[in-house]
Parts: C-alpha cells; structure tokens; sequence
C-alpha cells in the first residue's frame, strides 16, 4: 500500500516523551529500525517510546480485545523492540484520542499487550488509568551499579521492575548503561530498574533505566511497583490493611499518584500533554523499512 502522507504527533506525560504515530487500520509498516530512528533525537523526532494508535480489530494482536476496547496501543521502546504496556504512554495515548474527538471525557479501554487498562479523563485534565493488578514473583534479585548492590523487590506491572531502595538517588549513577542486576534468569527479556530515596510519609522519589530507552524522565510502571514496594516495606499492604494506600512518586519529570486498593487494583493519576504535530516524510521512512 503506498502512503503518501504519514502523520505524527508528539506528546509526554511528566516528561516521558512519545512518538505518536495515528494509524487506524494498522497500514504504516514500522519495523524496528523505524522506530529507533524515529524516536532519535538527532536523527529522528525524539522519543523515549513510539504510540502506535490502531484499532484493535485491526492489529492481530489485538483482534481478540476489540469487544473490549476500540483502540490498540502497539507500544515500542525507543530501540524499537516491542513492549507488554506503558502506564506514562497510556495517558498520553487516551489524551491523544480525546484531543482528536475519537473519545469523550470519562470512562474508555485501551487495549495494551498487558491487557485491557481502564481509562479516565477528567475535566480538569488529569487522567487516571487502572493499571491492574501487580504480581510479586518470589526470586529474590540484586541490583548493582559501581560496586555498590542492593537488594531489589521484584514487581511485576505487566512488565518487569526491579525496585531498589536507597540513600541517595546519586547512587544510581549515571544510567547511560543498564545497571547490573542477577540473577539473570529471573528476567530473561531485561528489566525496567528503579532506583527509590524516601522524601515523607507515603511520599518518595525515583529515577529508573527503562529496558530499550535508558533512564527516562518517567515510568508510569515504574512508579506504580516502586510504590507497590514501598507498600509493603512499609507493612502498609492493602490487602493485609483493608485500606486503600496512596503514595506521592516524584520522577524527575514530574509528580504521578499511585494508588493501591484492597483487591490489589491499581490507580495511577497524572496530566498528558501534547506538545507538536507534523507529517513524516514517507520517502525517508521507506528508507528505514529494509
């Protein structure tokens, strides 16, 4: 199919910053290398990610949730390997709808290779996506950075997180290259790393080294297991407690809330702003499609 004109967008939420490429019916070929150049930023756009907004029923893997939810957010890593779900990129990929008129203020679903996440857009733009449930797989993992290792939680958002305490968020380096971390079996595919220092009660701070993109401004997954982590740590669990428990996460780019219910449902709340739109040359990106 020749496409002369390929339209892009160009959003964050709390600075983690996306790549937006509407394509409903799943017609504009994106291999990796495509990607990886688009979400450069000398080369390309810049990105920490790509959106790619299709119709469920039109991407095979996504077929099977299109009862369910009418969109498909096929998800890639600035390297352009593919991702399971991006809690940051969810609200910018429901803002993006919103601000295009495919979908109203309140309620929707977007289907994401970690499942259906339930969406809510408020009036006063702040956007809330239920972000399932975490799963705590019992490996006990190690996280290390300039010979300094540290004990790390194993959480599990859909994707893989490996959430470390420390004293000073210094101690996580610079993050220019994926911190160390073993065993290497317990995560096969790589690892999102969080590196986590208290600021007050419910109230800590983060940097992470996303797998695929390096350390980013954001991690909506992140900051959703960092505070899971921290839940527990704090024997504030809520399924133990019987009440629900908020923690305030500051990543660099920005502050996000995270909540945890009692029946382990997870609530993230923050803004999602589009920045930039613009056509993408199609001759240059069928350089990049061999």
């Amino acid at each position: 199919m020749t496409i002369s004109q390929i339209a892009f967008l160009k959003g964050h939420g709390t600075e983690n910053d996306f790549v937006i490429v509407p394509d409903p019916d799943n017609a504009v070929g994106l291999p990796a290398s495509a990607v990886a150049r688009l979400c450069d930023r000398r080369a390309g756009i810049g990105g920490d990610g790509l959106l790619h907004v299709v119709r469920s029923a039109a991407h095979p893997e996504a077929r099977a949730m299109a009862d369910e939810a009418e969109w498909f957010m096929d998800y890639r890593n600035a390297d352009g390997s593919v991702a399971e779900m991006c809690g940051n990129g969810v609200r910018v990929f429901a803002h993006y709808l919103q601000r295009a008129g495919l979908v109203e203020q309140g309620d929707l679903a977007v289907a994401t290779r970690g499942g259906v996440k339930k969406v809510h857009l408020a009036k006063n733009g702040d956007i809330t996506v239920s972000m399932g449930r975490a799963v705590l797989p019992a490996e006990s993992v190690t996280v290390t950075v300039d010979g300094r290792s540290w004990d790390a939680r194993n959480v599990n958002m859909g994707n893989p997180h490996a959430v470390a305490f420390v004293d000073d968020l210094a101690h996580a380096g610079d993050l220019l290259s994926e911190p160390s971390f073993g065993p290497a079996a317990v995560y096969p595919d790589g690892v999102n790393i969080e590196f986590v220092v208290d600021r007050g009660p419910r109230h800590v701070a983060m940097r992470v080294h996303e797998r695929g993109s390096g350390e980013t401004r954001s991690c909506g997954t992140g900051a959703c297991a960092v505070a899971v982590a921290a839940a527990r740590r704090d024997a504030a669990d809520p399924a133990v407690t019987g009440a629900p428990v908020t923690y305030t996460v500051d990543l660099p780019g920005g502050t996000l809330v995270i909540t945890e219910h009692p029946d382990g449902g997870i609530e993230m709340t923050g803004a999602a702003v589009i920045v930039a739109e613009g056509m993408i040359d199609p001759a240059w990106l069928e350089t990049l499609n061999g």
